[in-house]
Protein backbone atom coordinates (compact mmCIF):
# COMPACT_ATOMS: atom_id res chain seq x y z
CA UNK A 1 0.00 0.00 0.00
CA UNK A 2 1.31 3.44 -0.97
CA UNK A 3 0.41 7.02 -0.06
CA UNK A 4 -0.68 8.83 -3.23
CA UNK A 5 -1.16 12.59 -3.34
CA UNK A 6 -3.76 13.52 -5.98
CA UNK A 7 -3.66 17.20 -6.98
CA UNK A 8 -6.50 17.80 -9.46
CA UNK A 9 -9.06 20.62 -9.40
CA UNK A 10 -11.63 18.99 -11.72
CA UNK A 11 -13.97 17.28 -9.27
CA UNK A 12 -15.17 14.62 -11.74
CA UNK A 13 -11.66 13.58 -12.76
CA UNK A 14 -10.54 13.77 -9.14
CA UNK A 15 -13.24 11.35 -7.96
CA UNK A 16 -12.56 8.91 -10.82
CA UNK A 17 -8.86 8.74 -9.97
CA UNK A 18 -9.51 8.59 -6.25
CA UNK A 19 -11.92 5.66 -6.71
CA UNK A 20 -9.34 3.93 -8.92
CA UNK A 21 -6.57 3.96 -6.33
CA UNK A 22 -8.16 4.10 -2.89
CA UNK A 23 -9.01 0.37 -2.86
CA UNK A 24 -5.31 -0.48 -2.68
CA UNK A 25 -3.68 2.74 -1.51
CA UNK A 26 -4.21 5.75 0.73
CA UNK A 27 -5.17 8.75 -1.40
CA UNK A 28 -4.67 12.32 -0.16
CA UNK A 29 -6.81 14.83 -2.04
CA UNK A 30 -5.87 18.39 -3.00
CA UNK A 31 -7.78 20.67 -5.35
CA UNK A 32 -5.14 23.39 -5.70
CA UNK A 33 -1.38 23.55 -5.98
CA UNK A 34 -1.07 25.37 -2.69
CA UNK A 35 -3.16 22.78 -0.85
CA UNK A 36 -1.15 20.01 -2.51
CA UNK A 37 2.16 21.40 -1.25
CA UNK A 38 0.77 21.68 2.28
CA UNK A 39 -0.24 18.01 2.21
CA UNK A 40 3.08 17.01 0.64
CA UNK A 41 4.97 18.69 3.45
CA UNK A 42 2.75 17.16 6.14
CA UNK A 43 2.30 13.55 4.99
CA UNK A 44 4.71 10.83 3.89
CA UNK A 45 3.88 10.69 0.18
CA UNK A 46 5.07 7.89 -2.12
CA UNK A 47 3.76 9.27 -5.43
CA UNK A 48 2.14 12.48 -6.72
CA UNK A 49 -0.49 12.67 -9.46
CA UNK A 50 -0.25 16.31 -10.50
CA UNK A 51 -2.51 18.28 -12.82
CA UNK A 52 -0.87 21.09 -14.79
CA UNK A 53 -3.58 23.77 -14.74
CA UNK A 54 -4.40 24.43 -11.08
CA UNK A 55 -5.69 27.30 -8.95
CA UNK A 56 -3.15 28.75 -6.55
CA UNK A 57 0.22 27.40 -7.62
CA UNK A 58 0.33 25.84 -11.10
CA UNK A 59 1.50 22.30 -11.70
CA UNK A 60 4.94 23.43 -12.90
CA UNK A 61 5.43 25.48 -9.73
CA UNK A 62 4.36 22.55 -7.55
CA UNK A 63 6.77 20.26 -9.41
CA UNK A 64 9.69 22.64 -8.87
CA UNK A 65 8.87 22.96 -5.16
CA UNK A 66 8.71 19.17 -4.75
CA UNK A 67 12.01 18.70 -6.56
CA UNK A 68 13.85 21.10 -4.25
CA UNK A 69 14.23 18.37 -1.64
CA UNK A 70 12.41 15.22 -2.83
CA UNK A 71 12.73 12.64 -5.60
CA UNK A 72 9.29 11.11 -5.02
CA UNK A 73 7.72 10.00 -8.35
CA UNK A 74 5.56 12.69 -9.97
CA UNK A 75 3.14 11.78 -12.77
CA UNK A 76 1.73 14.81 -14.60
CA UNK A 77 -1.88 14.97 -15.78
CA UNK A 78 -2.08 16.97 -18.99
CA UNK A 79 -4.83 17.91 -21.46
CA UNK A 80 -4.21 17.32 -25.16
CA UNK A 81 -3.63 21.03 -25.75
CA UNK A 82 -0.87 21.09 -23.14
CA UNK A 83 1.11 18.16 -24.54
CA UNK A 84 3.72 20.46 -26.07
CA UNK A 85 4.74 21.44 -22.53
CA UNK A 86 5.35 17.86 -21.43
CA UNK A 87 9.01 17.77 -22.50
CA UNK A 88 9.74 20.74 -20.25
CA UNK A 89 8.04 19.07 -17.27
CA UNK A 90 10.10 15.93 -17.84
CA UNK A 91 13.25 18.04 -17.92
CA UNK A 92 12.11 19.73 -14.71
CA UNK A 93 11.91 16.35 -12.96
CA UNK A 94 8.53 14.75 -13.74
CA UNK A 95 8.76 10.96 -14.01
CA UNK A 96 5.88 10.38 -16.42
CA UNK A 97 2.75 11.99 -17.84
CA UNK A 98 -0.81 10.98 -18.72
CA UNK A 99 -2.86 12.74 -21.38
CA UNK A 100 -6.55 13.45 -20.77
CA UNK A 101 -8.91 11.89 -21.60
CA UNK A 102 -7.12 8.85 -20.25
CA UNK A 103 -7.62 5.10 -20.09
CA UNK A 104 -7.90 3.93 -16.48
CA UNK A 105 -5.92 0.73 -17.11
CA UNK A 106 -3.09 2.83 -18.52
CA UNK A 107 -3.18 5.17 -15.53
CA UNK A 108 -3.07 2.21 -13.16
CA UNK A 109 -0.17 0.61 -15.03
CA UNK A 110 1.90 3.80 -15.13
CA UNK A 111 1.42 4.41 -11.42
CA UNK A 112 2.26 0.78 -10.61
CA UNK A 113 5.50 1.04 -12.61
CA UNK A 114 6.53 4.21 -10.78
CA UNK A 115 5.75 2.76 -7.36
CA UNK A 116 7.59 -0.46 -8.16
CA UNK A 117 10.68 1.50 -9.22
CA UNK A 118 10.86 2.99 -5.72
CA UNK A 119 10.92 -0.36 -3.92
CA UNK A 120 14.20 -1.57 -2.39
CA UNK A 121 16.03 -4.04 -4.69
CA UNK A 122 15.36 -7.02 -2.43
CA UNK A 123 11.59 -6.34 -2.62
CA UNK A 124 11.65 -5.81 -6.39
CA UNK A 125 13.40 -9.15 -6.84
CA UNK A 126 10.85 -10.95 -4.69
CA UNK A 127 7.89 -9.88 -6.82
CA UNK A 128 7.03 -12.54 -9.42
CA UNK A 129 4.98 -12.01 -12.56
CA UNK A 130 3.29 -14.35 -15.02
CA UNK A 131 0.92 -13.37 -17.83
CA UNK A 132 -1.41 -10.74 -16.31
CA UNK A 133 -0.65 -11.23 -12.64
CA UNK A 134 1.92 -10.19 -10.03
CA UNK A 135 2.73 -12.29 -6.97
CA UNK A 136 3.75 -10.63 -3.69
CA UNK A 137 5.52 -13.36 -1.68
CA UNK A 138 5.83 -11.57 1.65
CA UNK A 139 2.06 -10.99 1.77
CA UNK A 140 0.97 -14.15 -0.12
CA UNK A 141 -1.08 -11.95 -2.47
CA UNK A 142 -1.70 -12.13 -6.20
CA UNK A 143 -2.54 -8.96 -8.15
CA UNK A 144 -4.14 -8.29 -11.51
CA UNK A 145 -4.50 -4.57 -12.20
CA UNK A 146 -6.22 -3.09 -9.16
CA UNK A 147 -7.69 -6.43 -8.02
CA UNK A 148 -6.00 -8.77 -5.58
CA UNK A 149 -6.64 -11.99 -3.69
CA UNK A 150 -4.77 -13.48 -0.76
CA UNK A 151 -3.55 -17.04 -1.12
CA UNK A 152 -3.06 -19.50 1.69
CA UNK A 153 0.55 -20.48 2.33
CA UNK A 154 0.04 -23.86 0.64
CA UNK A 155 -1.73 -22.34 -2.37
CA UNK A 156 1.13 -19.91 -2.82
CA UNK A 157 3.74 -22.65 -2.45
CA UNK A 158 2.00 -24.73 -5.12
CA UNK A 159 1.86 -21.79 -7.53
CA UNK A 160 5.46 -20.79 -6.81
CA UNK A 161 6.66 -24.35 -7.47
CA UNK A 162 4.86 -24.40 -10.82
CA UNK A 163 6.38 -21.01 -11.70
CA UNK A 164 9.84 -22.24 -10.80
CA UNK A 165 9.45 -25.15 -13.25
CA UNK A 166 7.14 -23.87 -16.03
CA UNK A 167 7.70 -26.80 -18.41
CA UNK A 168 7.50 -29.59 -15.86
CA UNK A 169 4.42 -31.77 -15.40
CA UNK A 170 4.07 -32.50 -11.69
CA UNK A 171 2.33 -35.65 -10.49
CA UNK A 172 0.14 -35.35 -7.40
CA UNK A 173 2.76 -37.21 -5.42
CA UNK A 174 5.53 -34.80 -6.45
CA UNK A 175 3.50 -31.67 -5.73
CA UNK A 176 2.29 -32.89 -2.37
CA UNK A 177 5.65 -34.15 -1.17
CA UNK A 178 7.53 -31.00 -2.24
CA UNK A 179 4.98 -28.58 -0.75
CA UNK A 180 3.93 -30.46 2.39
CA UNK A 181 7.26 -32.26 2.83
CA UNK A 182 5.34 -35.39 3.80
CA UNK A 183 4.74 -38.75 2.15
CA UNK A 184 1.74 -38.68 -0.21
CA UNK A 185 -1.04 -41.13 0.69
CA UNK A 186 -3.16 -42.43 -2.19
CA UNK A 187 -6.71 -41.10 -1.97
CA UNK A 188 -5.76 -38.00 0.04
CA UNK A 189 -7.77 -35.07 -1.37
CA UNK A 190 -5.77 -32.32 0.37
CA UNK A 191 -3.82 -31.39 -2.77
CA UNK A 192 -6.91 -31.46 -5.00
CA UNK A 193 -8.71 -29.09 -2.62
CA UNK A 194 -5.83 -26.60 -2.58
CA UNK A 195 -5.42 -26.78 -6.36
CA UNK A 196 -9.14 -26.15 -6.83
CA UNK A 197 -9.07 -23.16 -4.48
CA UNK A 198 -5.99 -21.76 -6.21
CA UNK A 199 -7.62 -22.02 -9.63
CA UNK A 200 -10.78 -20.32 -8.35
CA UNK A 201 -8.83 -17.42 -6.88
CA UNK A 202 -6.85 -16.90 -10.09
CA UNK A 203 -10.12 -17.01 -12.06
CA UNK A 204 -11.55 -14.28 -9.79
CA UNK A 205 -8.66 -12.03 -10.78
CA UNK A 206 -8.43 -12.92 -14.47
CA UNK A 207 -11.39 -14.99 -15.69
CA UNK A 208 -10.28 -14.88 -19.34
CA UNK A 209 -6.88 -16.52 -18.77
CA UNK A 210 -5.94 -20.06 -17.73
CA UNK A 211 -2.88 -20.36 -15.51
CA UNK A 212 -2.79 -24.04 -14.51
CA UNK A 213 -3.63 -26.98 -16.76
CA UNK A 214 -4.25 -30.64 -16.05
CA UNK A 215 -2.52 -33.17 -18.31
CA UNK A 216 -4.82 -36.16 -17.92
CA UNK A 217 -3.09 -39.25 -16.67
CA UNK A 218 0.12 -37.34 -15.92
CA UNK A 219 -0.42 -34.39 -13.59
CA UNK A 220 -0.55 -30.59 -13.65
CA UNK A 221 1.70 -27.81 -14.93
CA UNK A 222 1.77 -24.11 -15.59
CA UNK A 223 -0.23 -23.25 -18.72
CA UNK A 224 1.85 -21.13 -21.03
CA UNK A 225 0.62 -19.26 -24.10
Amino acid sequence: MANILLIEDNSDIHEILKDLFQKEHTVYSAYSGTEGLVLFGREKIDLVLLDIMLPGKNGDEVLREIRKDSQVPVVMLTALGEKALVSQYLLDGANDYIVKPFNLDEVSARVTVQLRSQQPPEIQESVRSFKNILLQPDRFEVFCGQKSVRLSRREYQIFQLLLDHPKKIFTKEELFEQVWEELYMTGDNTLNTHLSNLRKKLAQLDPETDYIETIWGLGVRLKED
